[in-house]
């Protein structure tokens, strides 16, 4: 019960901050907002204040902002409403959904450097044979502090600097060990790995790995800001690489996740506390920007899209091809939703699936 109050919880906030984006712009632009909703389905709660009527529906999987004339059949040339706007206004309205999610998961991260988060050290829990720490004379329990004379005070980061290193490179390694330092000349050696993004490529490695170790690393909130920053941006370019590749058919759509996958990994991360909450409601909230802003119909980008469509031909599309447009996009979203949990429920419960049959 607990994980489904943190899943639905991370969800309608994701929506109510998605939705309030496109509902601030429109009030701040003059618009007459009708409907400001929370899910789908039977309705459970609603209220009406001013011109808006606020919802809560049974099924909290999306919500919506409903705009006065933001369709060709409403329409009446009235100056509140959304196509008596010009399209760059219109564009900030779109745009201000995808913005606000992204800026929320900026935010989780900031918060998070800010508030301290739990980290290995670089102590060492066991050696792999074959591998360059072993022969060197590396041993479980010591406690790495350099490589090459750059200090190192977590997991993460040593493992940075030696994936980066080419094959065949010799580091000098700094450690402690029974409170003593010494050094060590360790060779590293090449290991292909899956990338996460359909490749393989070749890593170095020093053939150990951490002992159970943790501490809670916090950081001053300048730098915490920066790193927010370096998280949010490196989170953008691996999912349009990940995109990128399944466009090019080299990432198979079994690797995205729907809202069943979703539910399980909060299940796990649910266990492991607010900090572990925040970062996985902050990776979500970004990859929603990040989706929503897709050239596709229905999705914010593909509204963007036809805007600057019509932009260029000085006039609405037709109420046919708004309606043609509109029903591909809610086919395109519901087939891919179908896939989506179809590999959810696959790679959750192929095993027991296959012995049942």
């Amino acid at each position: 019960m607990f994980t489904f109050l943190v899943f639905i919880s991370i969800l309608s906030i994701l929506i109510i901050v998605h939705e309030f984006g496109h509902f601030i712009i429109a009030k701040r632009l003059g618009l007459k907002v009708e409907k400001f909703s929370l899910g789908f389905g039977p309705q459970l709660l609603k209220k009406k204040k001013g011109d808006t009527e606020y919802s809560l529906s049974l099924i909290p999987l999306g919500g919506y902002v409903k705009l006065a004339g933001d369709n060709l059949e409403e329409y009446q040339g009235k100056k509140y409403e959304y196509l008596a706007q010009a399209p760059g206004r219109r564009f900030w309205i779109i745009f201000f959904g995808p913005l606000l999610n992204y800026l929320l998961g900026f935010l989780c991260f900031w918060f998070i450097n800010i508030a301290g988060y739990p980290a290995l050290t670089t102590k060492v829990g066991a050696l792999i044979a074959g591998f360059g720490a072993k022969e060197a004379g590396l041993e479980v329990g010591d406690k790495i502090t350099a490589v090459d004379e750059r200090k190192v005070d977590y997991w993460d980061d040593l493992q940075s600097i030696i994936q980066a290193k080419k094959p065949g490179t010799i580091v000098k390694l700094f450690f402690l060990r029974n409170n003593r330092e010494y050094s060590l000349d360790v060779n590293i050696k090449e290991k292909k790995i899956d990338d996460g993004l359909g490749s393989r490529r070749s890593i170095g490695l020093l053939g150990i790995s951490p002992y159970d170790e943790v501490v809670i690393v916090k950081h001053a909130p300048f730098k915490s800001f920066s790193l927010g920053l370096k998280k949010t941006w490196a989170l953008t370019t691996m999912t349009y690489q990940a995109l990128g590749q399944m466009l090019r058919l080299k990432l198979s759509i079994k690797e995205a996740t729907g809202p069943l996958g979703i539910f399980f990994i909060t299940s796990h991360v649910a266990r492991q506390g607010i900090i572990a909450i925040l970062n996985l409601m902050g990776i979500i909230s970004v990859s929603l920007s990040l989706f929503n802003l897709l050239p596709f119909p229905v999705l914010d980008g593909g509204h963007i899209l036809l805007l600057a469509i019509e932009k260029i031909r000085g006039k609405y599309l037709s109420l046919k091809a708004e309606r043609i447009i509109t029903q591909v996009g809610l086919s395109f979203i519901i087939f891919l939703a179908l896939i989506v949990t179809y590999n959810d429920i696959m790679r959750l419960f192929g095993d027991k699936l296959s012995r049942m049959f």
